[in-house]
This record gives structure tokens, C-alpha cells and sequence, in this order.
């Protein structure tokens, strides 16, 4: 199966530990024989969350580009691009229905890319009981499931 991993599960390449994700949780799944991608919208993300973190003199400039860079080069992690026109056009529906736009393209992305969203984002995972969400991944791809940890780690 093809996921695409949301931005939380890549804070540990940088330096930003996550309590509720175990620090080998991408390992595991790799492990499974799933496939595991990410947005590249995902590399700002992490850019900027790690830029809170060295302003507040939590963590080196040095160690985001290292967990940066290791992602970049990691074959095992697929990179897709989150420019292309149906990804940009599912991305302004899904704009309706979620505020952050860089959410709206990991979304976007997973649906026409993939066939999972791997997520803790509470916005998101709420978004399986919304009707027009639903009918928008119908449309996309009416197999695509959005999965917390928990969730894929029972499968």
C-alpha cells in the first residue's frame, strides 16, 4: 500500500521529538512492506516548524538541516511533487473544509497519489464522517483511507 506520511511523523528527523509516536514508527512500517511517501510541501513544513525551535534556541539551525537533508536522500521515503494541476485543484475544494492550506495539499496529494494518508491531525481524521469530503474522495479515489498510527499499525 502507498501512504503518504504527514508532516508529524518526520519531526524526529529534525530534532522534535513526538510523545504519542514511537521514534521508530517509520522503520515499522517500512518493515510491513508499505510504501512511504511524503508532499514535498512536507520539507517546508518541517523547515518551518524547526524554524520556531532554533528561535527559541531549542534546537541547532545545523540539526534541521541534517533531519532535512537525511529525507532528501532517504530512497525509501518517495517525494511527490504537490504541483500539479489536480493536486492543486482537489486542494482549493478541500480549502472548504480545512483552514491550513498546507494541510489541504498533503491531503490533496495522498488522495490522487496514494492510497493512504497517514495522520494524527484531528481536523483531518473528522473529515471521514464529512459528507462532502466523502463524495470528493469518491470522486479521486474511492478506495483512499486516512489512518492514525494506531489505526495502520492494527491492520
Amino acid at each position: 500500500m502507498k501512504i503518504l506520511m504527514d508532516t508529524t511523523y518526520l519531526l524526529p528527523s529534525i530534532g522534535i521529538a513526538i510523545k504519542e509516536i514511537a521514534k521508530d514508527a517509520v522503520l515499522k512500517l517500512t518493515a510491513k512492506g508499505y510504501g512511504l511517501f511524503i508532499s514535498e510541501i512536507t520539507l517546508f513544513e518541517l523547515s518551518a516548524k524547526g524554524a520556531k525551535y532554533v528561535q527559541d534556541n531549542l534546537l541547532l539551525p545545523e540539526r534541521i538541516n541534517l533531519g532535512i537533508r537525511s529525507i532528501l536522500h532517504d530512497d525509501g521515503i518517495g517525494k511527490i511533487s504537490g504541483y500539479d494541476s489536480k493536486i492543486l485543484l482537489t486542494a482549493f475544494s478541500l480549502r472548504s473544509l480545512m483552514t491550513d492550506f498546507i494541510d489541504c495539499l498533503i491531503l490533496s496529494t495522498a488522495l490522487n497519489r496514494c492510497e493512504a494518508l497517514l495522520t494524527e491531525d484531528q481536523l483531518i481524521q473528522d473529515l471521514k464522517g464529512n459528507q462532502k469530503y466523502l463524495e470528493l474522495q469518491s470522486a479521486i479515489n474511492p478506495k483512499f483511507h486516512i489512518f492514525s498510527i494506531k489505526e495502520i499499525q492494527n491492520l
